[in-house]
């Protein structure tokens, strides 16, 4: 059984910073893309950052528009662990983020797998 479990969420003022982390467990291969998704009240679900194996790489991160420059996505693979570091937070990044795991994940495709979510606030 996977199971994704979320921490570091909370209440910081804008231009702040938070990390946060998932911790994965059950997954079957470590090569599977993990990522973050959030959202805020009143809107749908939207990508924010996932990182991925690529053959005869490292890892490789991809971003969302609105968080590029400011959030780093990383990987723990002995923790199984992804951890999303987020600099410079805005009030428009207010919302509650989700791990995600699975074989693909893109801005357009989500993994199987979720995480319970952590609420982010950021205030003025």
């Amino acid at each position: 059984q996977v199971q994704l479990v979320e921490s570091g969420g909370g209440l910081v003022q804008a231009g702040g910073s938070l990390r946060l982390s998932c911790a994965a467990s059950g997954l079957t291969s470590r090569n599977y893309a993990m990522g973050w998704f959030r959202q805020a009240p009143g809107k749908e679900r939207e990508f924010v950052a996932a990182i991925r194996w690529r053959v005869g790489s490292a890892y490789y991160a991809y971003y969302a528009d609105s968080v590029k420059g400011r959030f780093t996505i990383s990987r723990d693979n002995a923790k199984v662990t992804v951890y999303l570091q987020m600099n410079s937070l805005k009030l428009e990044d207010t919302a509650v983020y989700y791990c995600n795991a699975g074989p693909v994940i893109t801005s357009m495709t989500v993994g199987d797998f979720w995480g319970q979510g952590t609420q982010v606030t950021v205030s003025s």
